[in-house]
């Protein structure tokens, strides 16, 4: 039998029921997979999980949001041999999992990931840490990590937008920034930043057009705007696959992207949480060929090697 490892974070979302055990088991040993679930204990623990994992292990799936996914991403990174992951979908917003295909059904999701295919993608970096889809600076990027744990189980998604709505009558600043994007030098004052690989961000499907897993390329957005009709302007251009013509928003691919603010330091949000590596400076880059197991259902859209 094939060995599988199932690291699973019980705070994720509204909660993950420990009784869910023998379920997978059964659907992991069906589909000739000898299992052993782990549940994490504190914040940073699925990290150090599959960095003791042995290496004869054919698949490690994460249960979770994509803050546990993200754990599990950088502790493989950290591996002298990487090992094939997947990932199951519990949390508040879940795009990751979402751009693959999968639904809010814990155990088909599963099966479907049993039934899907190895692909290799491309995995952000910033400043050696791995970001598995988005990596977001400025006004509002701190919410999927302030908003209080308490009000996502009650509200989900919708606790999201009721922290916007909070905030949305405040202060935006500005920062001012040198950046370098391939080598080509650019500067400006901005009010956000998002570096990402993916379809999907912040609950938006097709937040960008055409994009690929495994084209060796994120995509940067970097926002002037600071009144709110001009945000609320971009959001709905967001929504309607339009942003690159909004005035005041600039976009780019890349490969590799530098960083340095003018003003003092201040936190990023990578997948979901608080980046504590305060710097001026950030470097960003991919980190190519990470093998995941994926279900079948988007692959001719996200990925360059069908």
């Amino acid at each position: 039998m094939k060995k599988c490892v199932v690291i699973i974070n019980p705070k994720s979302g509204r909660g993950i029921d420990k009784k869910i055990v023998s379920k997978f088991e059964n659907i992991l040993d069906n589909y000739n997979y000898e299992s052993d679930l782990i549940f994490t204990e504190y914040k940073g623990h699925a990290t150090s999980i599959i960095k003791e994992l042995d290496n004869d292990i054919d698949l490690v799936i994460s249960v979770g949001g994509d803050g546990t996914f993200s754990e599990v991403m950088n502790g493989n990174l950290k591996r002298k041999q990487e090992l094939v992951l997947a990932h199951l979908p519990v949390g508040t917003t879940n795009d990751i999992g979402h751009m693959y295909g999968l639904g809010y059904n814990l155990f088909t999701n599963l099966k479907l990931i049993l039934e899907g295919v190895i692909k290799e993608i491309d995995v952000g970096i910033i400043n050696d840490h791995a970001f598995t889809y988005v990596a977001s600076f400025g006004k509002f990027m701190d919410i999927p990590y302030q908003t209080p744990q308490e009000l996502k189980k009650r509200l989900g998604y919708f606790a999201y937008i009721f922290e916007v709505i909070k905030r949305i009558f405040n202060h935006i600043p500005k920062h001012e920034i040198i950046f370098t994007v391939d080598g080509i030098r650019h500067s400006g004052k901005y009010t956000f930043i998002i570096i990402s690989n993916a379809t999907r961000i912040a609950g938006i499907n097709n937040f960008y057009n055409d994009i690929k897993l495994d084209d060796s390329k994120f995509e940067v957005m970097l926002c002037s705007l600071h009144k709110k009709r001009d945000i609320l302007k971009a959001f709905y251009a967001l929504k309607t696959n339009a942003v690159s013509y909004v005035s005041g928003v600039e976009v780019y691919k890349a490969s590799n992207l530098e960083i340095t603010f003018k003003d003092k330091d201040k936190p990023w949000c990578v997948d979901g949480e608080k980046f504590e590596d305060y710097k001026n400076k950030y470097k960003f880059s991919l980190r190519k060929n990470v093998k995941m197991q994926v279900p079948i259902k988007n692959i001719e859209r996200l990925f360059v090697n069908k």
